[in-house]
């Protein structure tokens, strides 16, 4: 019996010793693999993206032999390639002009503030009777000293600007080394994404979990993509073309205001178009800007709610609050791409705790897991 009872406890102490060692080095491996977190993940959003249509050619060209192999890896490449490139180059296009055009806007504003002081004067002693008026007199301005630091300001905005584009022109080669490598990591996932997809199948659950872990991922990853990062381009888009037709000065400026706006719930992009908007009521007169907000209001706020539910709460089964939350909450923690990895968070948390729930019959609301 004695014999028996340590065999017992020895059997536990080892299994013991063994999961520390293996999350020892699987913490290990993370740290190991932290310096190209952003890159992986990039790669492995593109790839489940374009896949699809990697499958596709590759079922044309079913060839065996050497002959095949080559085949495979050439796809592969210009995949990777073609892939990298359609990132590459709008990113550094949009940058420079983005940093042109804010360049050329601050100094717009400032030349327009030292040629037109009366102006300025007289709007922002409008505002300020406003204001006075408004609280009985408690808030009280003084516009000269408003004026002296809108022109501190603006000369130190565009001293800032003018150092940041210096500092995007010395960190294009790191820009250029992370997309080289983004190209070797599509090529492989591209290569062997079905093989390396397989190293995932020895973790110690049911598989038919594991298998519907493995596919929410996959679609919760493309519809994040297409949800968020994909309509906000071409809400961008819309709203730089708008903008170009009314004549606004740092057309592109806005429309990228307008892409970083748009996750913002109910006002969204009205951030963006309706100051400018009312800005035109005022220079251009009252049908102009009528109409200016019209078409913004149509053309880029009604895509956005058409097209973003369909993707994410009417896909994705989650509250558009809940998401919201976890990506401000993980661009917080883990920067720009917070935007994936913050969602993805918070869904498989929700997935996993329902199978916890279904396999030790635990009664609860039935949802994405029962959903076939």
């Amino acid at each position: 019996m004695e014999e028996k009872y340590s065999g017992k406890t020895s059997s536990i102490i080892q299994n013991v010793v063994f999961a520390f060692i293996l999350i020892l080095l699987f913490l290990f491996v993370c740290r190991l693999f932290s310096p190209f977190w952003t890159v992986l993940l990039w790669s492995m959003v593109l790839y489940i993206i374009v896949s699809p249509l990697h499958d596709a050619v590759m079922r044309r060209l079913n060839f065996q032999g050497i002959k095949g192999v080559i085949i495979r890896n050439a796809v592969a490449f210009f995949f990777a390639l073609f892939v990298a490139l359609l990132i590459l180059l709008p990113v550094l296009l949009a940058a420079t002009k983005f940093i042109t055009q804010m360049i050329s806007l601050a100094r717009s504003a400032r030349m327009y503030v030292l040629t037109n002081p009366e102006t300025i004067n007289s709007i922002f002693q409008k505002i300020a009777d406003i204001a006075s008026d408004v609280t009985g007199g408690h808030v009280l301005w003084n516009t000269s000293d408003v004026e002296k630091n809108l022109y501190s300001f603006i000369s130190s905005s565009l001293q800032a600007l003018i150092r940041y584009s210096t500092n995007l022109a010395k960190n294009i080669g790191a820009f250029i080394a992370s997309v080289a490598f983004m190209v070797f990591c599509l090529y492989f996932f591209f290569l062997d994404g079905k093989y390396l997809s397989t190293l995932f199948s020895n973790i110690p659950i049911k598989k038919e979990y594991l298998l519907f872990l493995t596919n929410k991922f996959k679609i919760t990853t493309k519809n994040l993509f297409l949800g968020y990062i994909l309509v906000g381009i071409v809400q961008a888009v819309l709203a730089f073309v708008i903008y170009s037709i009314f004549r606004i000065e740092g057309a592109f400026v806005f429309a990228c205001l307008t892409f970083i706006c748009v996750y913002i719930p109910i006002l969204g992009g009205a951030l963006v178009w309706l100051p400018l908007g009312v800005a035109r009521i005022f220079t251009h007169g009252p049908a102009d800007g009528i109409v200016f907000l019209i078409v913004s209001a149509v053309v880029i706020s009604l895509l956005d709610n058409i097209l973003r539910p369909y993707f994410l709460e009417d896909r994705i089964k989650l509250h558009p609050f809940i998401i919201f939350l976890s990506i401000i909450g993980g661009v917080s923690k883990f920067g720009f791409n917070g935007i994936v990895i913050g969602p993805l968070i918070v869904i498989f948390f929700l997935t996993v705790l329902e199978i916890f729930l279904t396999e030790h019959k635990i009664e609860h609301t039935e949802t994405s897991f029962h959903e076939k």
